[in-house]
């Protein structure tokens, strides 16, 4: 599966920007699907999951409450919406997913993920 990133760019502290990830297939067999980021000079972090089976999410604890995964397998898309960024929001951020029916959002924030799309840049001004 590859995966394309947009609706990233430059915004304000305070202000929001939703992502999204359009799969070259469908998305309906991959049990999680989970947003990554990478801040200059830092790894790359699991930020957001959801998994097929009751769309059960997880969030890094410094989004929890600000940003919001959901998928939708019909268009195999995923979206992150973003609220009240802040400027350590800066990053790529990346769509991924593994195969694995029970590869879920515990083991993507833990272990990572097999597949990446090329991110797509978000920046916060101060």
């Amino acid at each position: 599966v590859q995966f394309e990133e947009y609706g990233g760019g430059l915004v304000q502290a305070g202000g929001s920007l939703r992502l999204s990830c359009v799969a070259s297939e469908s998305i309906a067999d991959y049990y999680a699907i989970a947003w990554f980021r990478q801040a200059p000079g830092k790894e790359r972090e699991g930020v957001a999951c959801i998994e097929s089976s009751e769309d059960s999410t997880s969030y890094e604890d410094s989004v929890k409450g600000r940003f919001t995964i959901s998928r939708d397998n019909a268009k195999n898309m995923a979206y992150l919406q973003m609220d009240n960024l802040k400027p350590e929001d800066t990053g790529v951020y990346y769509c991924a997913t593994s195969y694995g029916s029970n590869y879920g959002c515990y083991d993507a924030f833990g272990f990572g993920m097999d597949y990446y799309g090329k991110g797509t840049l978000v920046t916060v001004s101060s």
